[in-house]
């Protein structure tokens, strides 16, 4: 594998770990607050920490690159990722709230199956030892997330309706990330996202000052670190490495949250969750070699 590789799955690694730990964020400032509030907030923050981002990578690089309305790819790209973005997270916020967290995290990191699945109908195959990094990722997110329940409750179709959108997400990226500057690109998701979610929350929501500043501590977390840095580092991530094996480490947030928890809110490990954090390990390592 090149460095380029290396480098690319080393900060989808991190992005993964960010993710993991905003579970807690999530959960923390929907307490107060609806999904369409939570994510107005979070995306449009986001948006706006890339910003100065931007003008600084155009210093360091000695180019200014702009926002040219001519250059279709940008804005189509940033377009589309943010409608994969408002869909996935609108649909997953809603969704936890009728199932648990558990089933949650295992029905919504089925998108390490759809990727390569999409990509199959596109006329791309990925190898078998490819398939059997899935295999093994899919049984360690069961044994790491799952009850032994595989009942679908309205909460779970909602969680599965917004993998599609991740997988969607995840693919349009891969599609746009050669062609255009991904900073840029993730800033233009944000925004679409956030205006997206805006509409929604003063249609469906009654949003509250009080409410919002009560939850400033995991909104500022999900909004600048797993919004504005995360989504970041995906997008550039993405541009050196397969979309298949950019799936399987992203699924290790499921990994991550159980960490966290067991790092800072003193949960523990069972075997079963043990072994399916090992299965899911050996699935990121078989991938790099397929």
């Amino acid at each position: 594998m090149n460095r380029k590789k290396w480098k690319g799955n080393l900060l989808l690694l991190l992005t993964a770990l960010i993710w993991g730990a905003a579970f807690v964020a999530q959960s923390a400032g929907m307490e107060q607050n609806g999904p369409f509030t939570f994510n107005t907030i979070r995306m449009i923050l986001g948006g706006i920490v890339l910003i100065p981002c931007i003008a600084l990578f155009d210093k360091m690089r000695h180019v200014r690159l702009g926002w040219r309305s001519e250059d279709k790819n940008l804005w189509v790209g940033g377009c589309l990722c943010g409608v994969a973005l408002f869909t996935g997270a609108t649909l997953q916020q809603f969704g936890i709230q009728y199932t648990s967290a558990g089933k949650a995290g295992f029905i919504t990191a089925l998108y390490v199956i759809f990727v390569p699945l999409c990509r199959l109908f596109a006329g791309k195959r990925p190898g078998k030892l490819l398939w059997g990094s899935v295999a093994l990722a899919a049984a360690g997110m069961y044994l790491l997330c799952m009850d032994g329940s595989l009942a679908l409750s309205k909460g779970d179709v909602l969680v599965l309706l917004g993998a599609f959108g991740f997988t969607a997400h995840i693919l349009i990226i891969d599609h746009f990330s050669q062609k255009v500057d991904g900073v840029r690109m993730s800033c233009i998701q944000f925004f679409v996202a956030g205006a997206l979610s805006l509409v929604c929350m003063f249609l469906f929501e009654a949003p509250s000052v009080p409410a919002i500043l009560s939850a400033w501590a995991p909104i500022l977390y999900a909004g600048f670190l797993s919004c504005g840095v995360a989504y970041t580092l995906q997008v550039v991530a993405q541009k050196d490495t397969d979309p298949t094996v950019a799936s399987l480490i992203l699924c290790l947030e499921s990994v991550f949250a159980v960490l966290f928890g067991w790092l800072l809110l003193g949960e523990t490990l069972s075997m079963k969750e043990l072994l399916g954090c090992i299965l899911m390990f050996v699935a990121i390592v078989l991938a790099q070699f397929a």
